[in-house]
């Protein structure tokens, strides 16, 4: 019965990220691992796929409406796919199933890769929700060697716990490059794309998919994004923006106070 309510909520992975340009991962990580009973890495591997593939399909009614920046998504993409596939390919599978433990805690590979995840969201969040209106953000220079740095880093946070990326793309575009709240959708969509499939291929390598099943969720994700995208264009930014920072937040308290202290 759980398993009902993953496929329904496999939808509203794609409503997400058609509206939002970001938080598939907020989702699907979750879902995979709690309804549908997944270890948190081949989920996180299976959450790459998933977002992947539906950011790739929802990216292109964006480009066509030209709400999407690809000068930016690639400056930004190319280094992220980097990070991802190395972290992806050797660092993850190198990390041991217990890291440490005492008599009361035990830090395992489970705790570690949910834990960063829900603490990154947490973070990301507060920009979002307490970020300035985009009629008060200064005109903003192209940073051309911060965007890199910035897609390296968020490549290897993306390789390492399973997420697209996009609670933290976002703010990131927004912030560095003065891209609108709608254009930063767009373009999150495009690197999230690049990115999830990039760090997909290291894992087809390390594991076994389940690919009947990875692809059930995908095809209901991609019908979900076509919703999102018919969404986005009757929201407003600023709206979609706080929202977005809203689901990030409670999702990451959620995610945290459930591994850690519960």
């Amino acid at each position: 019965m759980i398993e009902i309510f993953g496929y329904v909520a496999a939808v509203l992975v794609g409503v997400v990220l058609g509206l939002l340009g970001g938080g598939g991962s907020i989702l699907c990580i979750p879902i995979l691992v709690y309804l549908f009973n997944l270890e948190p890495v081949i989920a996180s591997a299976y959450s790459l796929f998933i977002v992947g593939i539906t950011s790739l399909i929802g990216a292109i009614p964006k480009y066509r409406q030209q709400l999407m920046s690809l000068r930016t998504g690639i400056f930004f993409g190319i280094p992220s796919i980097i990070g991802i596939f190395i972290t992806r390919k050797w660092i993850v599978p190198s990390i041991p199933e217990v890291l440490w433990q005492s008599d009361n805690f035990i830090l395992s590979k489970r705790i570690l890769i949910l834990g960063i995840f829900a603490i990154l969201m947490v973070m990301a969040s507060f920009s979002m929700i307490l970020g300035k209106r985009e009629d008060d953000l200064p005109e903003q220079r192209f940073r051309t060697v911060l965007i890199i740095l910035q897609g390296l880093s968020i490549g290897f946070l993306t390789g390492l716990v399973g997420a697209g990326g996009g609670f933290l793309i976002i703010p990131a575009l927004i912030f560095l490059t003065g891209l609108n709240f709608k254009i930063a959708v767009g373009t999150s969509l495009f690197i999230i794309a690049i990115n999830s499939l990039s760090g997909f291929l290291g894992d087809v390598f390390n594991y076994r998919i389940d690919w009947y099943f990875l692809l059930s969720i995908t095809l209901l994700a991609v019908a979900g994004i076509f919703i999102g995208n018919t969404a986005a264009t009757k929201v407003s930014s600023g709206k979609l923006r706080k929202g977005f920072g809203w689901l990030t937040l409670s999702m990451g308290l959620w995610i945290l106070i459930k591994e850690v202290f519960l």
